[in-house]
């Protein structure tokens, strides 16, 4: 695969670096899309200066240098969505030039890409959630037989945010961007800002309302107004972060005897399955899960044919 760069190629690269800028000023795109498209344009221009020795000149490119870009990758160990996403940021790159008229037509337009591997989500059982919700709580019991001084605070955390991301069916940028002022405790509504800061407001449950003030009791400061829900640590105000709310699910899953590599979007695809096998329509759970496409939403149907055959030969006169 192309190395990575040493020198970040925004300070390389004028017309990249008003792109990432775009990005993140204009677009709202999330740090994680930021990081992509940057190492994937920054991969292209390696390869092209490797292969054509020169850099890009990003106007001059035409629809053969990146058919041969295409052969490069599919010569590699990449997986098709791997390929999907290096072209999503060159398409993305090159709609900005467009926009910026700097081209008029993209030389990717017309280039055929192979196709994703379909892989239904992941997801657990209602009976296996329970579980895993109840696993916190159980661990602090445990934890204070040998130790009555054990600080419950971590332990509170981490169930509200268990339930609050199953209540919810959150991304998990999503819930680390959680404020005070987005939850409304009393209509049991919680706002959230989704993929490019498009907000939206869902139902909270009552069990994941709970949870936090449960949380927030033992907390010496309470947070409020525009201040995190959920605090990385209770001595200062910075909010939880991706990487610690993927360690501890991963710790919980192993205390509750489930598959330790699940990650908190599993909990995401558990909601959605969970809601869809209770009888709640396509678009409404579209509308929760903050999908801008309805065939994003449908992969879960895939999850759900079994309750569905199960209705039919039990119903269906001739089934």
């Amino acid at each position: 695969m192309p190395r990575r760069a040493d020198v970040s190629i925004e300070n390389k690269d004028a017309m990249v670096a008003s792109f990432l800028d775009y990005l993140q000023t204009e677009a709202g795109a999330s740090p994680y899309t930021r990081r992509n498209y940057r190492q994937a344009l920054t991969e292209f221009s390696h390869w092209h200066e490797g292969e054509r020795k020169q850099v890009p000149d990003w106007l001059r490119l035409k629809k053969i240098d990146f058919r041969a870009y295409l052969r490069f990758l599919g010569r590699g160990n990449l997986s098709r969505s791997a390929i999907q996403l290096r072209f999503s940021a060159l398409r993305s790159f090159y709609k900005h030039l467009m926009r910026r008229g700097k081209l008029d037509a993209s030389p990717i337009r017309d280039i055929s890409l192979p196709k994703k591997e379909k892989r239904l989500p992941q997801f657990l059982t209602p009976a296996q959630m329970f579980k895993l919700l109840e696993a916190p709580l159980r661990e602090l019991n445990a934890s204070r037989e040998e130790d009555e001084e054990v600080d419950p605070v971590p332990y509170l955390r981490d169930a509200a945010i268990l339930e609050v991301i199953y209540s919810c069916g959150l991304r998990v940028s999503e819930l680390c961007g959680l404020r005070v002022l987005d939850l409304d405790r009393a209509e049991r509504l919680i706002r959230v800002r989704g993929k490019g800061k498009k907000e939206r407001q869902l139902p909270i449950g009552k069990p994941a309302i709970a949870a936090i003030a449960h949380y927030w009791a033992v907390l010496e400061h309470p947070p409020t107004g525009e201040m995190p829900v959920f605090l990385a640590n209770p001595n200062d105000l910075r909010p939880v972060y991706p990487r610690l709310v993927q360690l501890n699910l991963k710790h919980y899953l192993e205390v509750a005897g489930l598959d330790p590599t699940l990650t908190p979007h599993k909990l995401r695809h558990s909601y959605a399955t969970h809601l869809l096998n209770a009888g709640a329509d396509l678009r409404s759970v579209q509308e929760l899960l903050g999908h801008e496409n309805l065939v994003s939403t449908q992969v879960y149907t895939h999850l759900t044919t079994g309750r569905l055959k199960k209705a039919y030969d039990a119903a269906h006169p001739r089934a």
